[in-house]
């Protein structure tokens, strides 16, 4: 059987930089960092659409040249010359939009993908993201849509670039046919510029709390989704839904009054742009009636503040509306990246043995616990679900003890480094979790590189009678579960789950409720094939299963601060 290969970034032939945060990281400059960490891109980028631009502004000075010197003195030779001119610049600038757009884009994707794979790798640390409790939706809205809207923010890196260059370069023009007309674009253009970063502010402002009442959305969604069944069960299908209206509500209503002010803005600077350009065009006509241009040079210099006004206007919005929103991005961005990890660890390696040790344990339900859990037992728990879920939580390291502590062979726990403490203790939740791909995919994802690998997932898959899984599926273990697992019954993905759990290497494994989901001949099945599994090793399930009871080398009752022990091997 081979083993898939898992987490195999493809190739890439200019990979990009990482962007440093730390706490002194502001969104101001988070959104510049992530700009020039695609300047591999980004340079090429803006020099094509600069030269894209210039040309553009070379148009009609090529046409006004054409005029006053072949069609006003009538040389046909000239005519042809300037004809094969113009033809060169509309070649130039029509293959330096298409390259730079495109090399431009390539660079937008490189950064972001490199930033979506840095923000779910935060989220995804086991150590946990602190601060505010955010909902998985609004995660997913981080990682998804703020990094796109900063990733966005890279065509300031590119676009506006060439608009300067088109303005400076048509200020130049204008200067050498009359310089009153320059001078006016080069004072101008600094203005407008200037009330730019001004009005952004608003702007904004609102995308930020666009992208929140969004995530807000996003994240009621997908509680609802994941929790459908659970809510159908209940009857509270209305309830839910009501709640969803009204987040959706809230998020379209951000959305709009973003929108509104986006709208304003850009309207507010297209018009001062335009503005600008029309007293150009307006003097530069009064010039003409006086003779002070000739025809060639006032064509030229309408069709070079038509072409000036497109790189104004565009101004405010790559340099206004893009930068605004790429800047409220980044600030929910940041809020993950510098969030501080929810539980503190260690670096200390693997304790010696599988001795679990409670010492004056207080957490939630649980108070002053002192119980020690012989290695290489396996023990059954008794006890009530918040007693379950407050010792689980800290045997997975997801929260602190409010006093006393955790040892593992003579080690505290939450002093081991984070691959040494899921060598020695795995906590394998209730809930089944599984990723796309086929069965055996996911039972051998905790061992990929294990020498042993094949021996252990034959070994799990038989423990956790999974393959009486593999003989009613099509392709047996080599059937596809599908998305989260959903082209399996309940009972399959907890056999799946088991199995993985079971395959992987550790010293302490600790099961809650493993066999819920299947019937009670699958459960006595799996209750006698896991001990021998686990033999010489430290196994701990919180279940009131009799089966696993039965099988049990160690039944402990707890009750609030109390324990029993039932017997050992009975």
């Amino acid at each position: 059987m081979k083993l898939p290969v898992f987490f195999d970034p493809p190739p890439q032939a200019m990979p990009t930089p990482e962007v440093v945060v730390d706490d002194t990281t502001t969104p101001r400059r988070f959104t510049v960092l992530t700009m020039l960490a695609a300047k591999k891109w980004t340079t090429p980028a803006a020099l094509l659409v600069a030269l894209h631009q210039v040309c553009e502004a070379l148009v009609p000075v090529v046409m006004g040249q054409a005029i006053d010197r072949a069609v006003a003195t009538r040389d046909f030779d000239a005519l042809w010359r300037w004809l094969l001119v113009l033809a060169a610049v509309f070649a130039v600038l029509t293959v330096a939009a298409r390259f730079g757009g495109r090399i431009g884009q390539s660079g937008m994707l490189a950064v972001q993908h490199r930033m979506r794979t840095r923000v779910t790798d935060r989220i995804l640390d086991v150590r946990g993201v602190g601060g505010p409790q955010r909902t998985p939706g609004d995660m997913l809205n981080i990682a998804t849509s703020d990094v796109e809207q900063l990733a966005r923010g890279i065509a300031v890196m590119v676009y506006p670039i060439g608009h300067v260059a088109a303005v400076v370069f048509g200020a130049v023009i204008l200067v050498s046919v009359s310089w009153p007309l320059g001078l006016a674009i080069l004072i101008g253009a600094p203005v407008i510029l200037w009330l730019l970063d001004k009005g952004s502010g608003p702007l904004r402002r609102r995308s930020f709390e666009e992208q929140k009442v969004a995530g807000a959305a996003a994240g009621t969604a997908t509680d609802l989704v994941t929790g459908i069944r659970v809510v159908k069960g209940i009857g509270a299908d209305a309830e839910a839904s009501r709640r969803y209206v009204g987040a959706s509500r809230r998020a379209l209503d951000g959305v709009l009054r973003s929108a509104r002010a986006e709208g304003a803005y850009i309207a507010t600077m297209e018009f001062a742009s335009g503005l600008l350009i029309v007293g150009v065009a307006v003097a530069a006509g009064a010039m003409a009636v006086t003779g002070s241009l000739s025809i060639g040079q006032l064509i030229t210099v309408v069709g070079v503040t038509q072409v000036i006004m497109g790189p104004l206007a565009a101004l405010g919005s790559n340099m206004g509306a893009v930068w605004a929103a790429a800047v409220a991005s980044a600030e929910r961005v940041l809020s993950v990246l510098q969030a501080p990890p929810a539980v503190a660890t260690g670096d200390l390696e693997a304790p010696g043995d599988g001795t679990v040790e409670f010492e004056s344990l207080t957490v939630g339900h649980v108070h002053d616990l002192n119980l020690t859990i012989a290695a290489g037992k396996f023990t059954v728990v008794h006890t009530d679900a918040e007693t379950t879920a407050d010792l689980v939580a800290v045997l997975s390291r997801s929260r602190h003890p409010e006093q006393g502590r955790v040892v593992v062979g003579g080690v505290d726990l939450f002093d081991l480094g984070n691959d040494a403490a899921r060598r020695s203790v795995r906590v394998v939740p209730h809930a089944s979790h599984l990723f796309e791909g086929t069965v055996v995919d996911n039972i051998a994802a905790g061992v990929p590189d294990a020498p042993d690998a094949d021996a252990r997932v034959t070994r799990a898959v038989f423990a956790a009678a999974c393959d009486d899984v593999a003989r009613v599926l099509p392709a047996g273990l080599d059937t596809p579960v599908g998305e989260a697992g959903r082209l399996l019954s309940g009972g399959q993905r907890q056999r799946v789950s088991l199995a993985r759990a079971l395959a992987a290497p550790a010293e302490v494994l600790v099961l809650v409720d493993p066999t819920t989901a299947v019937d009670s001949v699958t459960e006595a099945t799996i209750a006698e094939r896991l001990p021998e599994l686990r033999r010489g090793r430290t196994t701990v399930v919180f279940t009131r299963s009799p089966a696993f009871t039965a099988a049990a080398d160690d039944v402990l009752e707890l009750t609030g601060r109390s324990f029993a022990s039932t017997g050992e091997n009975r």
